[in-house]
């Protein structure tokens, strides 16, 4: 498994992800996010679904987002993913999302890492951390 740096994915805008005026709805960001966080997860060799099959999971633990210019239906986006700071037991991840050159959204997220069977916080599995701080 290699860490990229920063990972770039690209998506279109859904209607459905739209409000009445035309403009992405403020919370399909986070969703926006989670597909960065997934592709950069898989870019780096992770498989998410592996790791809930070993009985790890990753919960949000925080959110913030940046509103910067508003994004439309059928808008081609890029959400531009860093895994900014790792610790025993969290990750967080930074977000730039684009169109084109143009900055729309930015924020970041921080997950903590669970044992699924109980919920409980655990420290990140040592195979798993060794390879993200690489």
């Amino acid at each position: 498994m290699t860490r990229p740096s920063i990972h770039d994915a690209t998506l279109r805008v859904r209607y459905s992800e739209t409000d009445a005026q035309g403009i992405v709805n403020n919370a399909a960001y986070l969703s926006y996010f989670e597909v960065g966080r997934v592709e950069w997860l898989r870019d780096a060799g992770f498989s998410y679904a592996e790791f809930e099959g070993c009985g790890f999971g990753f919960v949000a633990a925080e959110a913030l987002v940046h509103y910067k210019k508003a994004a439309r239906f059928d808008d081609e986006l890029t959400v531009r993913t860093k895994l900014a700071e790792i610790g025993r037991a969290t990750l967080r991840f930074e977000y730039e999302i684009l169109r084109g050159e143009e900055p729309i959204t930015s924020g970041h997220t921080r997950h903590g890492c669970v044992r699924i069977s109980d919920g409980k916080a655990v420290r990140i599995p040592g195979d798993l951390s060794a390879a993200f701080e690489g």
